[in-house]
C-alpha cells in the first residue's frame, strides 16, 4: 500500500508531454532563474519543517540543539523520550505536519498560483513526506520511526496518514490548471524539463 501511495506521488508530479514551439533557441538566464526560484522554495520547505521541530520543543520549554547522526545534521528536541514519550512526539510530528498544512494552504487560500517559488514549496512538502514513509522510515531518528516508538500509531499507520496527506495534495496539483507541466520550466519557446545531462 505505501508503495502504491509512493508512486501515486512520484507520478502525480510528472509532466505531460510538452510540444516545443520550432524557432531560436530557450531563454538560458530565464530557465536558470526559473530553477534557482524553484530551489530556494523546497529550501524554504526544508527550513519550515527543522525550524517546526524547534519551535515545538521552545514551547513545550526544553532546549533543542542540532548534532549530527551518521555524518548527517539532525535536530535532537533535548527531551526524554522514555520519561514524556508524548512530547517526543509532538516534536517528532512538527516537520511534517507544518509542511502539509503549508501545501494546504498554498492549495486553498485563493491567490496567483503557479509560480517558481510556490512550486518548490509544494515539491519540497511532498518529497520530504515521500523520504520520510520510504527510504527515511526506518532510520534511528527518522521523524516516523520516533513517531512510532513514542506513539501508539505503527510506521505503516503513520506513514498511511502522511502519505495520504501528500498525496491528495499532488492530486489536487493535477486539477489546478496553473500548476500543468509542474516541473517544466518555461521559455520564450515552449517550455523545458528540468533536468540536464
Amino acid at each position: 500500500m505505501v508503495l502504491g501511495l509512493a508512486s501515486l506521488v512520484l507520478f502525480a508530479g510528472l509532466p505531460a508531454a510538452a510540444h516545443p514551439q520550432q524557432a531560436s533557441p530557450p531563454d538560458q538566464a530565464a530557465q536558470d532563474s526559473y530553477w534557482r526560484r524553484f530551489a530556494l522554495g523546497f529550501g524554504a520547505s526544508i527550513l519550515a519543517h527543522e525550524s517546526a521541530h524547534i519551535l515545538s520543543a521552545l514551547v513545550m520549554g526544553f532546549h533543542p540543539h542540532i548534532a549530527f547522526d551518521k555524518g548527517r545534521p539532525t535536530v535532537y528536541s533535548g527531551i526524554d523520550s522514555d520519561k514524556q514519550p508524548d512530547k517526543q512526539f509532538i516534536f517528532s510530528a512538527a516537520g511534517l505536519t507544518t509542511q502539509a498544512l503549508i501545501n494546504e494552504a498554498i492549495l486553498d487560500i485563493p491567490h496567483s498560483r503557479g509560480g517558481a517559488i510556490e512550486r518548490g514549496i509544494l515539491a519540497g512538502g511532498i518529497g520530504t513526506t515521500l523520504f520520510y514513509i520510504t527510504i527515511g522510515r526506518n532510520g534511528s531518528v527518522s521523524d516516523i520511526s520516533v513517531m512510532a516508538r513514542t506513539g501508539s500509531l505503527s510506521k505503516t499507520q503513520l506513514s498511511l496518514i502522511f502519505g495520504g496527506f501528500s498525496a491528495i495534495h499532488a492530486w489536487r496539483i493535477t486539477r489546478h490548471p496553473e500548476y500543468e507541466h509542474f516541473f517544466v520550466a518555461p521559455t520564450g519557446n515552449g517550455a523545458v524539463i528540468g533536468f540536464r545531462y
